[in-house]
């Protein structure tokens, strides 16, 4: 959802990429509440971060504490910020209810990215 935000939020001026620790999936329900607001994240993919070893990029937004804690070992050296989000996909209860913690995870990142983006963009503080 993050790199689908800073895409959207930047008009594509800045150039956002999204891996966890390991590939697995776009979570679909992602991809639905992503969508209720106009970002289309269907055709995006699920990245290992170690696809980026070869060519780091310029900072990482860790938007969970175990990506935090697993990305440094892979981007050594890469200035990181923490920004710790729930996880939605463990969110229990209903289909709506689980739907609503997407929404509010979505809607924290955006506001987190909003900030940022209002600042700036900088300073690039690590951790």
């Amino acid at each position: 959802m993050a790199e689908g935000l800073l895409r959207h939020l930047t008009s594509g001026r800045i150039e956002a990429l999204s891996a966890g620790t390991r590939a697995s999936r776009v979570h679909p329900r992602a991809i639905r509440v992503m969508g209720e607001m106009g970002v289309d994240l269907s055709g995006h993919r699920s990245k290992s971060v170690e696809e980026f070893s070869a060519d780091p990029p310029d900072l990482v937004i860790a938007v969970c504490s175990r990506a935090a804690e697993s990305c440094p070992a892979v981007l050594d050296g890469v200035p990181m910020l923490r920004w710790p989000f729930d996880d939605p996909d463990a969110a229990s209860g209903t289909e709506e209810e689980i739907l609503d913690s997407f929404r509010r995870v979505r809607d924290e990142i955006r506001a987190a990215l909003e900030d940022w983006i209002a600042a700036g963009l900088a300073p690039l503080p690590v951790g």
